[in-house]
């Protein structure tokens, strides 16, 4: 797969990777006495930090092991600040990662970072919540989120917002939204409308199918009907690779749905696998994307500290340290708590910049890219900080 950046895109980062997240915590923006959920710490000791993943876990371990190693190389590239980092294993099961969250907190736990799924993390923010302790969970599940529960995951919100702003900056204006009749499928479906009712895009029509093989192949006339009928300028896909992607690339342009006459853009990566991107039904479609040049830098320290590649989600983990660890080297006691964590001018990490809304959510800022000639284009790049991303 071979990715082609823009001029700003380009710029690699010779400097260590937490060393950069300090730019983008504001001046202006003072500690108060208001905390919110969390504790406030002892900046003259290592802050005690508790990571919950499944490393026993037969379906996860490898994931946990990627994790676990993100958030030590985390805490090596921090300078001043210091974390007292105890692991607990979660082994895949959201009664053993609550008692594991209960155990750390009595430990003396401050935050939380993990664990790694939407259930067990709902059952670790009930857990600890009348403990004053934050949780950075890596789901990406909205609907658990809030209170003393953030989520590190990209939600699907975030993106589409990105993708629609972005298609509606390229004029177009009705849509049509394709997408399995599951759980992930409803919930990108919705972020989706949510999304386009914020621009100057209609959703003209939507159509789901479900998970078999006749089932998509049945959808794809419907599909084609309401292009046709509403006129769509857009098709909106919300499958991944896993899922229907490479039937409906196949079968949509082969139903008349010409890709260089109706654009298709994706909520997934559609360069994960890389195969996708030889895919002839995908050629100049759109996907979101974080900020690649950062992403080699941490995945380059990462092997050479590890030997092999990071997990796709190990950036989380180090994102997670980075916004502690950022918050303590400015000297700020409340580093821990939702007033800090909240903060409006976020962080950088791993794939660009983020931050965690008051619902307990997260905004990343992410570039727009595009396949053309079996090659992944970066065509808008990601924003530098949230004050020009008009997030």
């Amino acid at each position: 797969m071979t990715f082609r950046l823009s001029r700003f895109s380009k710029k690699i980062l010779s400097v260590p990777l937490i060393g950069s997240l300090l730019l983008f915590i504001s001046a202006c923006e003072m500690q108060t006495s208001s905390v919110g959920t969390g504790q406030l710490i002892n900046l003259e000791e290592p802050i005690p930090v508790a990571l919950l993943v499944p490393k026993t876990s037969r379906n996860a371990s490898s994931v946990a092991i990627s994790l676990e190693n993100a958030t030590r190389l985390a805490i090596s590239q921090l300078d001043t600040a210091q974390i007292d980092l105890k692991v607990y294993d979660t082994y895949g099961s959201s009664k053993i990662a609550a008692n594991q969250a209960k155990l750390a907190v009595k430990e003396g736990a401050k935050i939380i970072i993990g664990p790694l799924f939407g259930d067990a993390a709902n059952e670790v923010g009930i857990a600890v919540s009348g403990k004053n302790v934050n949780v950075l969970s890596f789901s990406n599940n909205p609907t658990v989120a809030g209170g003393n529960l953030f989520i590190l995951g990209k939600t699907f919100e975030n993106t589409a917002e990105r993708l629609i702003k972005f298609a509606a900056s390229k004029g177009k204006r009705r849509a049509v939204i394709i997408y399995p009749d599951t759980l992930e499928g409803g919930l990108g479906r919705d972020a989706l409308d949510a999304a386009a009712k914020k621009s100057n895009i209609r959703i003209v029509a939507t159509q789901s199918f479900s998970f078999t093989q006749e089932s998509v192949v049945n959808s794809v006339p419907l599909i084609r009907a309401a292009a046709k009928i509403y006129d769509a300028d857009l098709l909106l896909l919300t499958s991944n690779s896993a899922g229907a992607l490479p039937l409906l690339a196949q079968l949509l342009p082969e139903a008349g749905l010409n890709p260089k006459k109706i654009q298709y853009a994706g909520l997934a990566r559609w360069d994960i696998p890389a195969q996708n991107i030889n895919l002839p039904g995908l050629q100049g479609g759109w996907f979101a994307v974080p900020e690649t040049a950062r992403y080699e830098v941490f995945s380059d320290h990462y092997f050479a500290e590890y030997r092999e590649k990071p997990h796709p989600l190990a950036g989380l983990a180090f994102d997670a340290i980075s916004a502690v660890g950022a918050l303590a080297q400015l000297g700020y006691a409340n580093a821990v708590t939702t007033k800090a964590l909240t903060r409006k001018s976020g962080f950088s990490g791993v794939d660009g910049i983020f931050r965690f809304t008051a619902a307990g959510t997260n905004q990343r800022g992410l570039a727009i890219a595009q396949i053309s000639d079996t090659q992944v284009n970066i065509i808008d790049d990601a924003p530098q900080s949230f004050n020009r991303s008009g997030m």
